[in-house]
């Protein structure tokens, strides 16, 4: 189903700091590149929150009815330490520290990153390209960027040359900066350096003899520059202009405006349409940084073995709690952010339950319609999840007033009602129903049902003062009852 006609999305293009109608390069259609992970660790959190809000906004893209390509790579080889041409790959580094074979720190990786975004309910991309898999396509890239006149060989090394390339084109579009600032703000170059200028990078890097990963090359043996095995991918899978490419925040400089340099050098085409950066995620208000110990990866968070949280969070609702933030604001996670989250997560997944076993009537108070394009409207506006969020928990009030029999709904507004939130909450937000997890529910249930049973009977006997105490103490512990016309239930807030 084509909803995508009836529907006028707005993204915000970083490329023009605007927020601007999207409209596909070809009707229907959807070509997506975002920049994955380097797997020489375990998947950082911070990532897995950049991944996350890219994985909604596939499953928004798909729900809408679009045909979606969707492509994440792997980096395994070329990421050096820093952004400067220089330091070891840090994937030969780890392979060095733990004395196994480079291509064996990428498996175990790979497999740790497919692991951990599949318990956040992630979707597969459609491609999942690897840069070693790719050494022949940028090896050919370099070649024409080499024969435009904007790139020199120089000790078996190839650099792009920023400052040519500047002369007819515009390098630092999309981050905002001049060149002329750039050079004046940067150190001269050291003796040891061969590039002409401090603004060039590295599309080829020489493999001194202890570099454990190389290629042969026209140039000698090497390997490819960090920012050119994305631009090779990406144009390989998704054509010369594609329509998003995606990332963190602090892709933007240099890596982006590098891929994008690459792209025009060797083709002459701007190569993406619409550039998406997802903004930082800090922890108790301070950068995440392994070595500051300020850090937490996702199966610490799932287990609760870490030093930083009160207790166990599901997948879920870490992934609810991300979501309640706008993909593009930084957002702190805290244990108290994280304890609200699971409130929320729970007061939804109750609602969503609720909804199942309401009575219908003749007549509805609630204008499902209405609320349903409301919901439409906020992921409308650049994806804005928090907004979305906010009209979900409009709905389960109004749940609840039609539960206690306050208002009411008809049989039709019921089914679009419970179509309209399972599509947002599971198929859009990816969230799934586990609230039970980490936690005996049957026996907690059977408990609190068996302390119901002794109020109502404190209650038959007058006895209010047992009855009272029964809910006040199960209300500190987070249960609420709730008395109606078909008895007392509850719920763990």
């Amino acid at each position: 189903m084509q909803l995508y006609k009836d529907q006028h999305l707005r993204v915000h293009n970083s490329l023009t700091g605007k927020k601007e109608v999207f409209e596909p390069i070809n009707e229907g259609h959807i070509g997506m590149y975002v920049c994955g992970p380097t797997v020489y660790s375990n998947v950082h959190l911070g990532n897995c929150r950049t991944f996350m809000s890219f994985d909604m906004i596939f499953r928004y893209f798909k729900h809408l009815g679009y045909k979606v390509r969707y492509v994440r790579n792997i980096t395994d080889a070329g990421h050096l330490e820093n952004d400067a041409d220089e330091g070891e790959d840090k994937i030969a580094k780890k392979a060095k520290l733990e004395q196994i074979e480079p291509m064996e720190v990428v498996q175990r990786y790979t497999v740790d990153f497919h692991n951990t975004l599949q318990k956040f309910n992630f979707l597969p991309p459609s491609i999942e390209p690897t840069a070693t898999g790719h050494i022949i396509e940028q090896i050919e890239i370099i070649k024409e960027i080499i024969e435009k006149g904007y790139a020199y060989e120089i000790n078996g090394s190839v650099y792009f040359d920023v400052i040519k390339f500047n002369e007819s084109n515009e390098y630092g579009k999309l981050s905002g900066r001049k060149l002329e600032d750039m050079i004046a703000n940067t150190r001269e170059l050291t003796a040891q350096s061969e590039k002409k200028n401090p603004q060039d990078f590295a599309l080829w890097k020489k493999a001194e003899p202890q570099h454990i990963m190389r290629w042969p090359s026209p140039w000698g043996d090497g390997f490819p520059g960090w920012h050119l095995e994305c631009t090779a991918m990406s144009t390989k899978y998704l054509g010369e202009t594609f329509d998003i490419h995606g990332g963190g925040m602090d892709l933007k400089f240099p890596h982006h405006e590098c891929e994008i340099a690459q792209a025009e050098a060797s083709n002459g085409k701007s190569p993406v349409k619409y550039w998406l950066h997802a903004n930082m995620l800090t922890l108790n208000g301070k950068k995440m940084s392994k070595s500051t110990g300020n850090n937490i990866y996702p199966f610490e968070i799932f287990s609760g073995e870490n030093d930083i949280l009160s207790k166990a969070y599901s997948p879920s609702v870490v992934r609810f709690f991300m979501m309640q933030a706008h993909y593009t604001s930084i957002l702190d996670l805290s244990d108290d952010a994280l304890l609200a989250s699971e409130k929320g997560y729970n007061r939804l997944m109750d609602g969503l339950e609720n909804l199942e076993k309401l009575k219908t009537t003749n007549t509805s108070n609630f204008d499902v319609k209405a609320w349903k394009q409301k919901c439409y409207d906020a992921m409308n506006d650049d994806f804005n999840t928090p907004i979305l969020i906010s009209h979900l928990f409009d709905a389960v009030k109004r749940i609840n007033l039609i539960k206690e029999g306050k208002e009411t709904i008809t049989e039709e507004d019921k089914a679009l009602l419970q179509q309209t939130m399972n599509s947002f909450v599971f198929d859009i937000l990816g969230l799934e129903n586990q609230k039970s997890v980490g936690e005996d529910t049957n026996a907690l249930g059977g408990v609190v049902e068996l302390l119901i049973k002794l109020r109502n009977e404190a209650r038959a006997n007058k006895d209010f003062a047992t009855s009272d105490k029964i809910r006040d103490e199960l209300n500190a512990l987070g249960i609420q009852l709730k008395d109606g016309k078909e008895g007392t239930t509850f719920s763990i807030n």
